[in-house]
């Protein structure tokens, strides 16, 4: 259910009305903003954890009690000029019991945008090293429209998943977009930051120390530009950028070709997988969903050791095992929306974009030209192994493309990082977030450093990558 639709679930013991996480109590009082109270959560709210790959010598368990809450946030948090809006919204929040715990509260914040965090409590409490759950309370927040909040786009969700890159049908966007309503212009990383001051208000400390992975280093590092005195330290594993991000990839582009020679040289293979990857995209002009394929494969664990055959194989003409890649993300990518909301996913990432077109307040008439004339202006070296079709089709250009004009918070572009310690994390085998965009986070951060970790894919603190990127953190975050 979604703000704007007719969907309402009736709370008749209190006569409220609750959708997407939004009450409204007419006559009532409404709920006090901040937590309620607190129970010991469950394996249901919280999940489980994942295994280590073999070989991988596991942390010594751990065992983190947490306890589950609502945090209750206005819908609008005023950000905007106008009137302000009525509602609110019930964020669920796990928080480890160790509430005295000596180095403060540390939150880690997940991907996405549109994946909730409080279901993958368990999983990442036991990724961490046991030195940081005693000195650190580790909490962590479902954000706005994800989870049992989600927001809903049946056609979209259907169409795209968990995918960034793929491209939506005719008419999902706008769909989507109606489906949610004016309502829509809360469901920026703005309204996401606020949230996250309040839950740091609400358990009454004065800083926090933030773990972000991927769309969660872009909370982070907007947090901490907009709150640089409650911030304590950063960690930013596979780094999106928090201010000059370019949604046609073009810096994927490039790394894509320099991981893929890569891998075919630990392979010790002889083709140029880049240079077939390109006669493959000249030839059936499909950059999108390669470029989505080669994404998915170097999720987690990179599994690209396949890939320069395939390309090779499809460069001559064999495009059997090059499909079947294709074909197995495109399955991989399916998502309920209470797993990854795609409607709020094209809702916070449209409405935090600067494309060749400006913000999302544009109009949307005068963008498909932009993007074009942005494209036109670059040689075809910039877009090698794959073509100017890609840089302007690709999922992500297409949804915000079509996304309707929203007022949006302004973010003051410009700002580096705040003067605290900041780890950046990348994996030299993503392809996802690649490792430019660490590279140009790192230069806004005055006490930052950067570990590559090799071998890993996206996101090095992933179960799947070892425990190269874990132990960076471990270091980081105990000085030990």
């Amino acid at each position: 259910m979604v703000p704007g639709r007719l969907s309402w679930v009736a709370a008749a013991a209190v006569g409220c009305l609750v959708a997407a996480g939004i009450t409204a109590c007419g006559a009532s009082t409404p709920a006090p903003l901040g937590l309620g109270a607190a129970r010991l959560c469950r394996t249901a709210d919280i999940g489980e954890p994942a295994p280590d790959p073999p070989g991988v010598v596991a942390n010594v368990p751990v065992e983190v009690r947490f306890s589950c809450a609502t945090l209750t946030v206005p819908l609008d948090h005023g950000l905007l000029p106008g009137p302000r809006a009525e509602g609110q919204l019930a964020l669920p929040v796990a928080m480890a019991d160790n509430a005295d715990a000596p180095r403060g509260v540390l939150v880690w914040l997940v991907g996405g945008p549109g994946e909730p965090g409080v279901p993958l409590a368990a999983d990442i409490a036991s990724g961490l090293d046991p030195a940081v759950l005693r000195d650190y309370r580790l909490v962590l927040l479902s954000g706005r429209g994800t989870g049992d909040g989600a927001l809903h786009c049946p056609e979209l969700q259907q169409a795209v998943g968990g995918s960034d890159l793929a491209i939506p049908p005719p008419g999902a966007v706008a769909a989507c977009a109606r489906e949610l309503g004016p309502d829509r212009r809360f469901y920026s990383t703005a309204s996401t930051v606020a949230d996250l001051d309040a839950l740091r208000a609400a358990l009454g400390v004065p800083t926090l120390s933030l773990d972000g992975a991927s769309y969660g280093t872009f909370v982070a590092e907007r947090y901490a530009v907009t709150y640089p005195d409650r911030v304590a330290r950063l960690v930013l594993d596979s780094v999106v950028p928090h201010d000059g991000l370019d949604p046609m990839e073009i810096d994927v582009f490039a790394r894509a070709a320099q991981v893929l020679r890569m891998v075919c040289r630990e392979a010790a293979c002889v083709t140029d997988p880049a240079r077939d990857l390109a006669d493959v995209v000249q030839t059936r002009h499909d950059g999108p969903p390669l470029l989505d394929a080669l994404s998915d494969l170097s999720s987690g664990r990179p599994d690209l050791a396949a890939v320069p055959a395939a390309l090779h194989a499809a460069a001559h003409g064999d495009y059997t095992a090059l499909d079947r890649m294709v074909a197995a993300t495109i399955k991989g990518s399916r998502a309920t929306t209470g797993e990854l909301s795609a409607g709020l996913h094209a809702a916070t990432t449209c409405q935090d974009t600067i494309g060749p077109w400006g913000g999302a307040a544009s109009p949307v008439a005068g963008r498909a030209a932009a993007i074009a004339a942005t494209a036109a202006a670059l040689p075809d070296s910039a877009f090698f192994p794959f073509d100017r079709a890609t840089a302007t089709g690709n999922g992500q250009v297409a949804v915000c493309e079509q996304w309707p004009a929203t007022p949006v918070v302004p973010f003051p572009a410009g700002r580096d990082l705040p003067a605290v310690p900041v780890l950046v994390l990348a994996g030299d085998h993503d392809l996802n977030t690649p490792l430019a965009w660490g590279e140009q986070e790192l230069a806004r951060a005055p006490r930052g450093q950067l570990v590559v970790v090799p071998g890993a894919g996206h996101i090095t603190q992933d179960h799947a990558n070892g425990a190269g990127g874990r132990e960076a953190v471990r270091r980081f975050l105990t000085g030990s």
